[in-house]
């Protein structure tokens, strides 16, 4: 599974591609930025063709070190858990997700639908007197439910698509 880190996230991570990954998870890539919300470091993942986002808040610099596994894949599996996927569906997409790596080459379309995501969590945040008081898995379901755009002024659900290529995945053995 590829990440394609902002430049604002790279500077946080210890290997960072600056040549462009080639995707062999069939759940595709995702997009990661790094945000500063009442002096905290958080971060938000989007997945590049779903949409779907994660939210991360309060994050140290050992976090960042092991940022896919310690931090990306847990909070995915409990958000999936959160959309009402099944166990043995959530397992197979772990499953398929293989090793993180890291690269910075990021697509237009997908960080200006972060941005939106981003507005939409900023005003969700408000509601709290502190980011850190904020659930993650809860936020990263509200970002995944709402519609998004896509390129083109299509209006996309990004939590029923990810459920829906979850679902197409092959069985594991």
């Amino acid at each position: 599974m590829i990440i394609h880190a902002t430049r604002k996230m790279a500077q946080r991570l210890p290997d960072v591609s600056a040549k462009p990954l080639t995707e062999t998870s069939p759940l595709g890539s995702w997009h990661a930025d790094r945000l500063t919300i009442d002096r905290r470091q958080c971060v938000l993942f989007c997945h590049d063709e779903t949409r779907a986002a994660l939210f991360a808040a309060g994050l140290r610099k050992p976090e960042f070190a092991a940022l896919g596994n310690d931090v990306f894949k847990p909070l995915f599996a409990d958000t999936l858990a959160g959309l009402g996927c099944a166990a043995v569906e959530i397992r197979k997409a772990l499953l398929v997700l293989g090793r993180c790596q890291f690269d910075t080459a990021t697509d237009r379309s997908v960080l200006s639908s972060m941005r939106v995501a981003r507005q939409d969590l900023e005003a969700h945040v408000l509601r709290f007197p502190n980011v850190l008081m904020v659930d993650p898995v809860e936020a990263s379901c509200r970002l995944s439910r709402r519609p998004a755009s896509m390129h083109g002024g299509k209006f996309i659900r990004p939590n029923r698509l990810l459920l829906e290529m979850i679902a197409g995945l092959p069985a594991t053995g």
